[in-house]
């Protein structure tokens, strides 16, 4: 197909002129309620003269995106209400919340969710007051607004949002709307490529609405400034058929955005029938549209005598309104908003014409009352296996080894067997999904991909249920996309390259806040982080692959909707994957290892350990219910080796001292329960740890997030913490643990240390340990392996 360009020159007239006139006064009440939400305190309608007692006294918004948007949003309504389409409405451009807000008013969903916001004169002007205002609504098209399920705050993430969206929802429509600046963002670049992702029989499709309005807050966008002839040719690189619509008089655009939108229309159509009913799955090109249309389009042409419309001075609040203001600002304010011609949008009561209201589409296909953009309303449970019958029997702590993310593979394929038709899960990775040892998946299904393949390739077709790509974004925003239309999933990647996605997290987590204070949202499956490749076995890759740091990024957000585990072995991960896959509006994020391990929980000791949470080991102290001399605590698979191995070195030594040692799967039951609500309360933190014992722990990650966590308990003063120091490089796995003194021998050291009862007693021990440090260094110097009593010790009870 050729690519088509609709430009201002003389084109077909999809549009009768009574539809143009309709569609034209559309566009106008959604500008004019736009800037009513920037400007106006009062007197929405203007039924009298604007005075400045009427202009909020703090102007913020941004107006300049805003106009496009709007031409988009009534565009779109016309070809729905045409076609009887099922879409959703995506607003990448940053604060484009003045548009979604408006055009969502205008088809009534808006008053549905809050009567208050009725559609009259008096709700007029709560929508007006309420936007930019304390207490009020974000210049997003954040949570509160139905229909929206992307923020825009933060650029980037839009396109792989729509596409997240339609995989596996065959009859939806994604409508992207993707803004100039926004596209620079290295994401949105490598969002293009989803389309080698998309299977045309089974997904939905995604229509991306390049907006080129030019600017961002002050500069060029680069893509607004190429050649058409450029631009046209990097998009067809991309794999897409790009139609265009430029020009900036309202007549003839609106005529050729209609006859664009119905082209491809009957492209997605084409594409998806031909699919469905002969089987060719060959990728096609997908339609695509570029809107070319000025900054602040239809605003303020000059303000004090510089150009405004079509320049970045358009991109926010175009006019300063206020009593020290240049007093014609006023009075341009109001010619600007009559220019609207607001007494022919709406009538007496300040109620839309009927004509004008008839042509938003009607129920659950207005885009702002899509339940796709709820998900929750649309959520299912998972049929999920029991987790039980995939458990490593364990007939004696440590007595054998295995891989926990293999064994939680073969949950994880089953989970995808069992939601297969119509599918309801998927796995998400940066191609790391076999490298972390689930590749037992690829027994239930394929990686989904529809581009070419050649013969080596493995477990590629189109119809997979594991979507990877290089790009940990991409990852996310699927997974995003797909959780919030009502999907589960999970994301699994190294655990230190998930820091790529650190600021999506944070979006994802905010938006999860926010909707639980909404009484209209729904509640979605979590966000689910499996992080393996941990710090403690990348000893191969070195010091870049090092870095278990996302947690202290995560427990950041708030306790409502932040979890944490380290589970120590397979059976406990399998306890942990089935409850998060079970749960609800979580983050939760798993830290497992994926190379073989000591196994030390049996299925019905590991249930029981994770419920709790945290817990003793009684198989491991020597305290036998007394008062400990010292606590062991540990969290994490190999945390909780070394510290097992170091009890078992003082118990050998020091038969009378006595251990308690304490092993946490549930991070967050560190915290007080009156932080978090899986914290424990004083009186049972501190019989496990006692008020006055030293406690040695034995820590995942950054040894100050135990500190933080614990800060105010009582015997804070008392815990000392080994865990990642930022040491490392190329060496062995035990020497990963040594430089950053997390092993066993600096863990009994530091119990020697401050067991004040010893005295003397532990000399000898402790000149034992510094030379087995010694022979430690010297033997992988010479060998290149760990001493065979590091690779071959085993837990002696």
């Amino acid at each position: 197909m050729q690519t088509e360009t609709l430009t201002e020159a003389p084109v077909a007239t999809p549009l009768t002129p009574d539809m143009l006139r309709r569609i034209d006064a559309y566009w106008r009440a959604a500008n004019y309620l736009s800037v009513g939400q920037i400007y106006l305190l009062d007197n929405p309608l203007l039924r009298e003269p604007l005075t400045l007692a009427h202009i909020k006294k703090m102007l913020l918004g941004h107006w300049g995106t805003t106009p496009g948007q709007n031409f988009i949003y009534t565009h779109l309504n016309r070809v729905i209400k045409a076609h009887n389409l099922d879409m959703v409405y995506l607003s990448g451009p940053g604060h484009g919340g003045p548009a979604v807000v408006a055009s969502t008013y205008l088809e009534g969903t808006y008053s549905e969710v809050y009567p208050n916001i009725s559609q009259d004169a008096a709700g007029l002007k709560r929508l007006f007051t309420q936007f930019s205002f304390p207490g009020g609504i974000s210049s997003h098209a954040g949570p509160q607004t139905p229909g929206s399920l992307h923020e825009g705050g933060e650029l980037g993430y839009s396109l792989s949002h729509a596409f997240g969206a339609v995989f596996d929802n065959p009859d939806l429509i994604a409508a992207c709307v993707i803004g100039d600046g926004e596209a620079e963002t290295g994401p949105l670049a490598t969002a293009w490529h989803s389309n080698k992702f998309l299977n045309p029989a089974r997904d939905g499709a995604v229509l991306p609405i390049l907006h080129l309005n030019g600017y961002k807050i002050s500069n060029p966008t680069v893509l607004a400034r190429i050649t058409h002839e450029e631009l046209d040719q990097l998009l067809r690189g991309y794999g897409w058929t790009p139609y265009f619509v430029e020009g900036h008089e309202p007549a003839l655009m609106h005529q050729a955005m209609a006859e664009a939108l119905d082209h491809i229309i009957a492209d997605l159509w084409d594409i998806q029938l031909n699919a469905r009913e002969t089987g060719d799955l060959t990728r096609p090109r997908w339609p695509m549209l570029v809107l070319r249309s000025p900054k602040g389009w239809t605003g303020p042409a000059t303000v004090d005598g510089r150009p405004n419309e079509g320049t970045f001075r358009a991109h926010q609040v175009p006019l300063a309104v206020s009593a020290s203001a240049p007093p014609e600002h006023l009075a341009q304010l109001e010619a600007w908003l009559r220019s609207y011609k607001p007494e022919e949008l709406f009538d007496i009561n300040g109620c839309l014409m009927p004509e004008l209201a008839e042509l938003a589409p009607a129920g659950t296909r207005r885009m702002g009352a899509n339940p796709h953009a709820n998900g929750g309303q649309l959520l299912r449970d998972l049929r999920l296996p029991d987790f039980c019958d995939y458990a490593v029997a364990v007939p004696a702590p440590g007595a054998v080894l295995a891989s926990d993310t293999a064994v939680t593979g073969q949950f994880l394929r089953d989970v995808l067997r069992l939601n297969a038709e119509p599918r309801n899960f998927r796995v998400f990775g940066p191609d790391e999904t076999a490298s972390n040892k689930l590749e037992a998946v690829f027994e239930a299904t394929n990686r989904q991909w529809n581009a070419e393949v050649e013969a080596n390739d493995e477990f590629l077709s189109p119809d997979g249920g594991v979507l990877e790509m290089l790009s940990e974004h991409q990852c996310q925003g699927w997974l995003e996309g797909y959780l919030l239309t009502g999907r589960h999933g999970l994301f699994n990647s190294y655990e230190a390259f998930v820091h790529i996605v650190d600021s999506m997290f944070n979006q994802h987590a905010k938006w999860l806040k926010l909707t639980l204070e909404i009484p209209w949202r729904r509640k979605l499956a979590s966000l689910n982080y499996l992080l393996t490749s941990t710090v403690w076995r990348q000893d191969h890759n070195g010091f870049t692959h090092q870095d278990p740091g996302f947690i202290d990024h995560v427990i950041n957000k708030k306790a409502s909707i932040v979890r944490v585990y380290l589970p120590p072995d397979a059976n406990c991960l399998l306890s942990v994957m089935d409850h998060c896959l079970r749960s609800r509006h979580y983050v939760n994020v798993i830290v497992a290892g994926k190379h073989p391990g000591p196994q030390w929980l049996s299925m019905d000791a590991a249930q029981k350990h994770c419920t709790e949470g945290i817990g003793l080991w009684p198989w491991a102290s020597t305290d036998a219910g007394q008062e400990p001399d010292a606590v062991l605590a540990c969290c994490g698979d190999v945390p909780t080796l070394e510290a097992l191995a170091a009890a078992s070195i003082l118990r050998e030594h020091l038969p009378e001292l006595k251990i308690r040692v304490v092993n946490v799967v549930d991070l967050l039951k560190l915290q007080r329960s009156t932080e978090h609500p899986h914290g424990l309360s004083d009186a049972d933190y501190d019989a496990l740890f006692t008020r006055d014992k030293p406690v040695v722990f034995a820590f995942h990650g950054y040894p100050w997030l135990v500190h933080r966590l614990t800060y105010n308990r009582a015997n804070n003063q008392h815990l000392h913490v080994h865990g990642y120091r930022e040491e490392g490089t190329v060496t062995t796995a035990f020497d990963m643990a040594v430089l950053n003194e997390l092993d066993r021998f600096h863990l009994v050291l530091d119990v020697l240390n401050l067991v004040p009862s010893l005295g003397n007693k532990g000399a000898y021990l402790k000149q034992f340990i510094k030379d087995k440090l010694v022979e430690h260094k010297l033997y992988i110097t010479h060998h290149g392996e760990d001493l065979p009593e590091i690779r071959e010790w085993t837990w002696k009870g």
